[in-house]
C-alpha cells in the first residue's frame, strides 16, 4: 500500500543552489535527499517541497513529502535519511499524512525570518547567516511603515523579475504579520504569509531598511504598494540573512 511521508528539514543554503533540483545538475537541498532516497528504497523517488528557496537562502521547517510503497517504520526512515544525508542537511521530524497531503498546496502559511547584524564590523561567525548593515536604523519607523504590509494586497512591487514566472498568475498575497525586534546590534524582520513572490521578503527587507536609514519618506511603503511599481521600492536583501523559519498546515 502506497505511503505519503510528510519531512520537515533543516539546512544551510550557503553551499546550496537553492531547494530546487537544476538542469545543469548543480547541488540543490531537494537533489541530496532525492539521492538519500534512492539509496534507502532502491529506486527513484519524486520529493515535493512546500516551495523553493534561493541560493544562500537557509531552512530551519521546510516541508516536503513523498509517496512509497515500504515497510519500514518512521523511525527507520528518519535514522535512514540521516545517515545519507551531507552535513548541512538534516531531516528532524518524519510522518505519515493522508493521500491527500501536498507539501506547496496544502499550504496554510509560511514564516520568513531576515536577520540584520546592525553595525560597521562585520561577524566572521554569523557571516553566512545575516546582512551587515553599517548604517543607524530607526527600528520604530521601519515598524510603522511594515503596518502597510498587513493584509491582503497586491505585492507586484515586491516581486522580483523572474523569465519562468507566470505572467497572468495574481500577485495578490496575505501578510498575516510583520514582526521588528532588535537586541544588541541583531535585528530580526519575521513576516508570515499566506504564499510569497518570487523574492518578494528579501525585496521588503530591502525597503525597510532604506525607510529605517531616512531614505524613503513616512509613508513610502503604503504609496509603494498602490502604485505597483518594483522601480520604487529598495534593492533586494542578499540571501545569507534569509531563513524559512515554519511552514504551517
Amino acid at each position: 500500500m502506497q505511503r505519503n511521508i510528510k519531512l520537515t528539514i533543516e539546512y544551510d543554503g550557503t553551499d546550496f543552489y537553492g531547494w530546487q533540483i537544476q538542469a545543469k545538475h548543480q547541488r540543490t537541498v531537494a537533489g541530496e535527499i532525492e539521492k538519500a532516497l534512492k539509496k534507502i528504497f532502491h529506486k527513484n523517488i519524486r520529493l515535493i517541497g512546500s516551495g523553493r528557496t534561493d541560493s544562500g537562502v537557509h531552512a530551519l521547517g521546510q516541508v516536503a513529502n513523498f509517496k512509497v510503497v515500504s515497510p519500514l517504520k518512521l523511525q527507520q526512515i528518519k535514522r535512514a535519511l540521516n545517515a545519507n544525508l551531507p552535513e548541512d542537511v538534516a531531516v528532524w521530524r518524519v510522518e505519515e499524512v493522508g493521500a491527500d497531503f501536498h507539501a506547496q498546496y496544502s499550504v496554510h502559511s509560511k514564516t520568513y525570518r531576515y536577520t540584520v547584524l546592525n553595525r560597521d564590523v562585520r561577524s566572521p561567525l554569523q557571516r553566512h547567516y545575516c546582512l551587515v548593515y553599517p548604517y543607524p536604523l530607526n527600528v520604530r519607523r521601519m515598524k510603522e511603515e511594515a503596518k502597510s504590509l498587513v493584509g491582503r494586497k497586491d505585492f507586484r512591487a515586491f516581486q522580483a523579475a523572474n523569465p519562468s514566472r507566470d505572467e497572468k498568475a495574481t500577485t495578490v498575497r496575505t501578510v498575516r504579520r510583520v514582526d521588528i525586534r532588535k537586541k544588541g546590534d541583531f535585528l530580526s524582520i519575521e513576516i508570515e504569509a499566506d504564499g510569497f513572490l518570487y523574492k518578494m521578503v528579501r525585496n521588503i527587507v530591502g525597503t525597510l531598511l532604506e525607510a529605517g536609514q531616512g531614505r524613503l519618506p513616512k509613508g513610502s511603503i503604503k504609496a509603494i504598494l498602490a502604485q505597483k511599481d518594483r522601480a520604487l521600492a529598495g534593492d533586494t536583501a542578499r540571501p545569507q540573512g534569509l531563513t524559512l523559519v515554519e511552514v504551517k498546515y
